[in-house]
């Protein structure tokens, strides 16, 4: 084996049809590629337990929140680490780990964690709702294993810890996983070339039009070697793919690698696919109501000398729709990230740790953490709104309706993905008609409500129609009412047909609210 060389190109070995990578680390008599297996190195394999009956009381959860599963010397390097799924898994009904849980890593004795991260998302496994997972550098399927080398001069501390509301006991052993252990080297020396591993999680809620996303804010030398990123809006259906990931290196102002489109970041196109797609490099699967990816970067890792920067936004020439569109409120976007590197120590400080609650998930609430505001029926009949329709809202489209009167659909999708205050509307390429239901010969104002929110195709532009009455809009951005006073004969039938026709090639029609107002 080469002597000089420590990070070596991955090697790839085809058993039926599937390609297994293997991260090659040798240097110092330590091999770790396919083609080392059958050389004889130097070095002493240990496993160290824990969390398990066998084991002794301080290395479990019966008597403490904090377990140190495994606590070397060096000079070593970690080669795997394995956690068993908890007892809690197994039972009736079910209790899954979640983000309670964390788990760190201390080299060489210093005084603040490398690795901080929930124990499940560090597994690509956010919030620990996957049965499975499946990359080349860790997986799950009734246990956590992981395969990163880690490895360390003096001394290499791992550690999980507890921070929910059970307290030591039978109980905590139950909900914690079983059992541990954490395989690793002994080395000669660690080499001068070496860069110490680091793991690091973020989640916050913020509106990516106004800024972005900040993943890393590495200091010192090493190299970026992979991530995995969630992303949802709280509550809805769908999400952008239009950010950048964008990757400043050395203090850059401008991001030397940047990736257009996030989906493309984790090799797919054009939005995510349908389903699930699990590669040993990259992969994507369903969060929730969002998505979370995954890629590592090991033929291509990220070198840094002074600094890295990582972070999720749009880009500087992207339609200015996702940036207007994005900052409005109702719809702020929840993005968690682990993120994995390697560095000289020391590191900068990771930043300080969500306690066990701020840390689960948003709830499925439309526009969280905001709130929708609408009239209530008081409201609405002070006013004399006999009828007030939310066209293509998702849970009340007709809102408020005195006997009599009603609404129904003949043409145009509900869409409910823009921004408060209004973020939803019938839409068609060609043609909305809704027809209202009133009483025999009514006498009143009939209200449209259009908004060009996202300025679709550089501004919509259509045709209104009450009854018989047509009305061209065009450039209502910040939205505006129609408004017509209807009567008998256009009523005499108790129906009233609404319409709104596009006038423009390439964009569509819209219509976001509907009210009858009777005249006093």
């Amino acid at each position: 084996m080469n002597s000089g060389s420590w990070h070596r190109s991955l090697a790839r070995v085809a058993v039926a049809g599937v390609v297994v990578w293997a991260v090659a680390c040798a240097r110092g008599g330590w091999g770790g590629s396919w083609e080392d297996l059958s050389r004889l190195t130097r070095g002493r394999v240990r496993a160290e337990n824990a969390l398990w009956i066998e084991n002794k009381l301080s290395a479990r959860f019966n008597t403490s929140k904090r377990v140190v599963v495994a606590d070397l010397k060096g000079p070593a390097v970690i080669t795997m680490i394995h956690f068993a799924l908890p007892q809690s898994h197994f039972g009736q009904p079910p209790r899954f780990l979640g983000r309670e849980l964390l788990l760190r890593a201390y080299w060489d004795d210093e005084p603040t964690p490398s690795v901080e991260a929930p124990l499940v998302d560090f597994f690509c496994d956010p919030n620990g709702l996957r049965e499975e997972v499946n990359t080349a550098l860790v997986n799950k399927r009734r246990g956590y294993n992981a395969y990163f080398p880690m490895p360390f001069g003096k001394s290499g501390r791992i550690e999980l810890v507890y921070d929910g509301p059970v307290e030591p006991g039978d109980e905590l052993w139950r909900l914690m996983p079983c059992y541990s252990y954490v395989m690793y080297r002994t080395l000669d020396a660690m080499p001068v070339d070496c860069g110490y591993f680091h793991a690091s999680w973020r989640q916050e809620a913020l509106l990516l039009g106004a800024r972005d996303y900040l993943a890393l804010d590495a200091k010192g030398r090493g190299k970026f070697v992979g991530w995995n990123v969630t992303m949802r809006l709280p509550g809805r259906d769908g999400y952008p793919v239009d950010q950048n990931e964008k990757f400043y290196i050395d203090g850059e102002s401008e991001a030397s690698v940047e990736f257009q489109g996030i989906e493309d970041s984790f090799g797919f196109s054009w939005g995510f696919p349908p389903t699930e797609s699990q590669f040993p490099l990259t992969g994507f699967y369903r969060f929730m109501k969002g998505a979370m990816g995954y890629r590592f970067f090991v033929q291509d890792a990220i070198s840094f000398e002074k600094s890295l920067r990582v972070m999720i936004g749009f880009g500087v020439n992207e339609d200015p729709m996702f940036r207007r569109e994005f900052s409005k409120r109702g719809n702020s976007m929840q993005l968690s990230s682990t993120v994995y590197w390697y560095q000289t120590e020391p590191h900068a400080p990771l930043p300080a740790m969500l306690s066990a609650s701020e840390r689960t998930p948003a709830p499925e609430e439309p526009f969280w953490p905001d709130k929708e505001t609408l009239p209530t029926a008081d409201e609405l009949r002070a006013r004399n709104v006999k009828l007030h329709v939310l066209c293509g809202h998702d849970t009340n489209e007709v809102l408020f309706a005195e006997p009599g009167y009603g609404a129904r659909v003949l043409r145009g999708y509900k869409w409910n993905g823009w921004g408060l205050p209004v973020s939803h509307c019938r839409a068609d390429n060609e043609e909305i008609e809704v027809e209202l239901t009133v009483p025999s010969g009514a006498k009143g104002k009939a209200r449209v409500y259009v908004i060009d929110a996202d300025n679709f195709e550089g501004g919509r532009k259509q045709k209104v129609m009450i009854g018989g009455h047509s009305t061209d809009v065009e450039g209502f951005v910040e939205g505006r009412w129609i408004e017509r006073d209807v009567g008998e004969p256009e009523t005499a039938s108790g129906r009233l047909t609404v319409r709104a026709v596009n006038a423009r090639k390439g964009s569509n029609a819209v219509i976001s609210k509907i009210e009858w107002i009777d005249h006093k």
